[in-house]
């Protein structure tokens, strides 16, 4: 009798079909099952939700596999403002005007209702988090006004609204990202970076755990009541039309307002009047400028190099990103092409979402550049935690690119290559991938490939050339 074959002897070509009739979950766990398997099949990340509008569920274009997965219905009303390690961060508008904000696994369907937030809800542009959360362990940071950061961990009342963020006139916050062990780096329109630590996450020791246990032992912290139907809420989702829309609260009559600019639109917002409130039990956390000047307000002429201390101010989209334990920031001209007079003599032309990579030199004055090149890296930005990503031996990817989303009519993914200073969009139209009946949300990124800005080294699968030359000798010897 013939011995049995190894499942790792499975002919690539067979195992490949296989794969594409898995859904996202199980395709991850057999890439996971043996070198030989994880050779064959392309990596699910990094991937586009997107909404299509003639399908009830989001779903992820991957970039390598040139497929999509569907993913678990994702509540009305809800609004993803966020986005890491394969969760969801959405702002679920409730009755009565009410919201609450949720981690959402898609492809688990895992759900942790965070504690509620004293705060406009509409007015949060982006939610980071800290990798792995749980319902007992968990931390995230928020922009939630124009100079204002909010923050809550596990065990907490409700989110702590930390003092305005010192910034200059006319300036206002404009991306986060999360790096290792709670520090959160917070960019702003005209490029100042402040950071903000966030208290250590302490897991607690189970109940029936011997030992003595390093803290007393609180009462649960209720939930809001607009939370409570969350739950109810889940049950009729396959039956009404389970679209993510970008929520808009009614607005009462005779309601003071004002308008404010905030991402090239006016959107009108209200503060909630907080009274005296109880403790909220977050551990204290601090913001502190990036950049040490004393009292002295931030100034862009001494901190990036000519022109970029003038174009800083023509680049209204900016975000923040970490690679290999450097800091950048990545700017786009999301309105028109502009052609500036510099002060020195000369101008500079800035076309319509052009693209500039700015490294940080803590040695230097000024100490932020434009670099041509991020070292084979390829980066992604939006609503997710940005991303980077060493793009040797990933199908479909290439170095020294900007992955962003954006342009004109519906958001679409978009890649910036900074070699040629050109964008195109990174996928074609075509079926199961983003077309012109199909509207994107964020990047979307599984737990097995994360950002370098989310973890101390960066040494994660597909990250840095060694690896990448590891495996490929590996697979050889195999």
């Amino acid at each position: 009798m013939a011995p049995f074959r190894r499942w790792a002897d499975l002919p690539p070509d067979l195992l490949c079909r296989i794969g594409d009739r898995l859904d996202l979950k199980c395709y991850a766990s057999a890439r996971g099952a043996c070198t030989a398997w994880r050779s064959a099949l392309a990596p699910p990340s990094p991937a586009l939700l997107v909404l299509s509008d003639t399908r009830l569920c989001p779903s992820a274009a991957s970039l390598p596999t040139r497929r999509s997965f569907d993913l678990a219905a994702i509540l009305t009303g809800g609004r993803c403002v966020g986005s890491s390690n394969g969760w969801l961060v959405l702002s679920i508008a409730l009755y009565g005007g009410q919201s609450v904000f949720v981690l959402f696994n898609p492809i688990t369907t895992t759900e942790i209702v965070l504690p509620p937030l004293i705060y406009e809800s509409r007015w949060v542009t982006k939610v980071v988090f800290a990798p792995n959360p749980a319902k007992d362990d968990f931390a995230a940071a928020a922009i939630c006004d124009i100079d204002r950061i909010a923050y809550v961990t596990a065990g907490a009342r409700r989110w702590a609204v930390l003092d305005p963020v010192r910034l200059v006139t006319g300036d206002q916050l404009a991306d986060v990202v999360y790096h290792d062990k709670g520090k959160v780096y917070c960019l702003t329109r005209c490029g100042d970076v402040h950071l903000l630590r966030l208290p250590e996450r302490r897991r607690r020791k189970p109940a029936d755990e011997p030992g003595p246990s390093s803290e007393p032992p609180e009462a649960p912290v209720p939930l809001p009541d607009c939370a409570l139907s969350l739950r109810a809420r889940r049950s009729q989702l396959h039956q009404r039309n389970l679209r993510m829309i970008c929520y808009e609260h009614l607005r009462p009559p005779m309601m003071p307002m004002k308008l404010t600019v905030c991402s090239e639109t006016l959107i009108p917002y209200r503060r909630l009047s907080i009274g005296p409130l109880e403790p909220d039990l977050n551990a204290p956390a601090t913001v502190e400028p990036l950049l040490p000047e004393g009292n002295l307000p931030f100034d862009p002429a001494t901190s990036f190099a000519p022109p970029y201390n003038t174009v800083s101010a023509f680049t209204n989209a900016k975000n923040i990103v970490l690679c290999e334990g450097n800091l950048y920031q990545v700017w786009r001209n999301a309105s028109c092409t502009v052609t500036l007079q510099l002060p020195g003599g000369g101008h500079r032309r800035v076309s319509e979402n052009e693209i500039l990579v700015l490294r940080y030199y803590p040695r230097r004055q000024p100490c932020w550049d434009a670099v041509t090149d991020i070292g084979g890296y390829s980066v992604f930005v939006g609503r997710n935690n940005a991303v980077s990503m060493y793009a040797e031996g990933v199908p479909g990817l290439k170095g020294n690119c900007v992955y962003w989303i954006g342009g004109r009519g519906r958001d679409q993914g978009m890649v910036f290559d900074m070699e040629t200073g050109r964008s195109t969009p990174c996928l074609p139209s075509v079926g199961g991938i983003p077309g012109p009946l199909q509207s994107t949300i964020c990047w979307f990124f599984m737990s097995d490939i994360v950002s370098s800005s989310s973890n101390s080294g960066g040494r994660r699968v597909y990250q840095t050339r060694s690896r990448s030359r590891a495996e490929r000798a590996q697979d050889m010897e195999e």
